[in-house]
């Protein structure tokens, strides 16, 4: 009797423990020097603004994959030039993937959705000028390959830094339509 006693138990704390979701990442913001609004998912994802290219080593030190970097040319400061070289210096994939906040564009997701997922991308450093737009990608990573649902999603992208509006829109508007 008592072995069946143990069997049930058993039986029902594994019943219960694969039920239980796991323990959602927790966002934390650092302050890095070169490093505008340094948010991440423990080693999964950091999500950020502008960064300095002699910021580089220390992502690479940070344990990250690759850099994604969703600023347009033309932004003040944005020096694409020297961040790819400082990556290909440092060992560190380095991705371009220009994201207009005022015009965005579902090819631009595209993209980014191949770079996040690329074998050996992983874990991604993603900025722009200030984290929105990265944190918004995210946010469609979150959607369109994890496939969690938009309140999940939009949490934890608003903790890394998503604030526009239109651009969450946009980001749900594109999962619905590409999922993967």
């Amino acid at each position: 009797m008592k072995s069946y006693f143990l069997i049930a138990l058993g039986l029902i704390s594994s019943v219960w423990l694969a039920a239980t979701p796991a323990r959602a990442q927790e966002v934390t913001k650092e302050t890095v020097e070169g490093i505008t609004n340094f948010n991440r998912i423990e080693t999964t994802v950091a999500c950020t603004g502008a960064i300095k290219a002699t910021a580089v080593p220390e992502i690479k030190k940070f344990g990250f994959a690759s850099i994604i970097n969703l600023r347009q040319a033309s932004e003040p400061g944005a020096a694409l030039e020297g961040e790819a070289a400082a990556a290909k210096a440092a060992d560190i994939r380095y991705y371009s993937i220009p994201f207009n906040a005022a015009s965005p564009d579902p090819a631009v997701a595209d993209k980014f959705l191949d770079a996040i997922t690329a074998k050996g991308s992983d874990p991604a450093f993603i900025h722009c000028a200030g984290g929105g737009r990265a944190a918004t990608m995210w946010f469609i990573k979150r959607l369109v390959v994890d496939h969690w649902d938009v309140e999940r999603a939009a949490k934890e992208a608003t903790a890394l830094g998503m604030t526009n509006p239109a651009l969450k829109q946009f980001a749900i508007d594109y999962a619905q339509t590409h999922k993967r």
